[in-house]
Parts: C-alpha cells; structure tokens; sequence
C-alpha cells in the first residue's frame, strides 16, 4: 500500500517539475490523493487546514477546463 501511494506522490512531483508529461496519470494519481486528503480532513479538525499547494490546484484547475473542452 505505501508503494503505491508513493507513486502517486512521484508521478504527480514529477508532473509538476516538468520531467513527466501531465496526462491521465496525473490525473488519476490527483484524484486519488484528493480522496486521502479528503479522508484526513474527516478524522480531526486539526488537519481542516491542510490543503495542496498552489502547483497542485493549479494543475487541478487544467483539469477542470480539459474536461470542460
């Protein structure tokens, strides 16, 4: 499980670093972490601030406007 979650990890770092095409991997690999960080948020209201960074949601955002084209 910890393999695969640390993919996820890479293949969105790499994405955002330019070394990875953004494809439906990413996407895919965002999705999946914007579940667990959902889940996190949902244990305690310690973590209600924990959020992705700006790289993160913007990539969120092309996401968003490819599935609208």
């Amino acid at each position: 499980m910890i393999g695969t979650d640390s993919n996820h990890y890479r293949v969105v770092a790499e994405s955002l670093a330019g070394e990875k095409e953004v494809d439906e991997q990413t996407f895919s690999s965002l999705a999946v972490l914007s579940e667990k960080l959902e889940r996190l948020k949902q244990l305690d209201d310690v973590f209600s601030g924990v959020a992705f960074s700006s790289a993160v949601e913007k990539l969120l955002t092309q996401k968003d406007l490819l599935a609208v084209s």
